[in-house]
């Protein structure tokens, strides 16, 4: 079902307000990065994933994974907004003893399907649960949201090597290229040409913005026709996505904020939200 763009704007804005407060409040967690996915996670979570808020472990649900945990801020402040628990466990966030710590936990969270951790191990779990589903003849699709920092581990690699080599066709990998500027400047190992790589190991690959909803819409459409084959969506994404002090400055590093600077990026999500 394709929805109204400003409506997926809106929710993606009160999202972002979300895990501003969350990680003002902790004075702790990954916000830049955190922004970097909401408009992704608000285009799947509305408009893409089969899943019911009131029956969140339902059998034939889609299924989807984060494989950047430390993005999960992003993750808890959607499923909050998309009613698998109440709001207000969002101030707790990173407390001891809390439902939502700094790397998603299954089953303890509604709504969560795999736990985090690890780094690059998300295609991992996806092709995991991908099998088990199909030896139940069950093919709901599962879609991994992973960091363009995790495909330089090689577990990555062993594990995109196992979806094409199994016809996983209904693993959806989405790749935040929020990182992907620095290897323009050197100071990471080049991936480039990933989407060729993907490729020659048997993937369907689309590269798309990851904050426009169409362009997000044409990519998965088109990767859909791609029958036999798992599918990549390369989604090129901005760190700290809505708040312009903040966007892509790579020495904000984690970005604690004070309570002034709080504000500052509340105030202007908001005003960000009218238009």
């Amino acid at each position: 079902m394709v929805l109204d763009a400003s409506f997926l704007k809106e929710k993606a804005s009160e999202i972002r307000r979300d895990v501003v407060r969350m990680i003002g409040l902790a004075r702790s967690g990954h916000l830049l990065l955190s922004l970097a996915i909401v408009d992704i996670l608000a285009w799947l979570y509305w408009e893409v994933l089969s899943i019911d808020p009131e029956d969140p472990w339902r059998e034939s649900r889609d299924r989807f994974i984060l494989g950047k945990g430390h993005g999960c801020p992003a993750l808890y402040a959607t499923l909050a907004n998309r009613k698998f628990f109440e709001r207000d466990e969002l101030w707790s966030y990173r407390r001891l003893g809390a439902m939502l710590q700094g790397y998603p936990q299954a089953l303890r969270t509604p709504g969560v399907d795999s736990p985090g951790g690890s780094s690059s191990m998300g295609l991992g779990l996806a092709n995991g649960l991908a099998l088990a589903l199909r030896h139940r003849g069950i093919f709901s699709r599962i879609f991994c949201l992973a960091g363009d920092s995790e495909l330089q581990e090689g577990v990555f690699w062993e594990s995109a090597i196992s979806s094409a080599h199994f016809s996983l066709e209904n693993v959806f990998l989405l790749v935040d290229r929020s990182s992907f500027r620095e290897e323009e400047t050197g100071e990471r190992p080049r991936l480039e040409p990933l989407r060729e790589k993907l490729l020659s190991f048997g993937w369907a690959v689309d590269e798309c913005d990851g904050h426009e909803f169409d362009s997000l819409r044409k990519s998965l459409d088109k990767l859909e026709l791609c029958a036999s084959r798992p599918k990549c969506l390369l989604a090129r994404t901005r760190l700290g996505k809505g708040i312009s002090f903040l966007e892509d400055d790579k020495n904000a590093g984690r970005a604690v904020l004070d309570r002034e600077r709080m504000d500052k990026a509340l105030r202007e999500l908001e005003k960000g939200s009218e238009f």
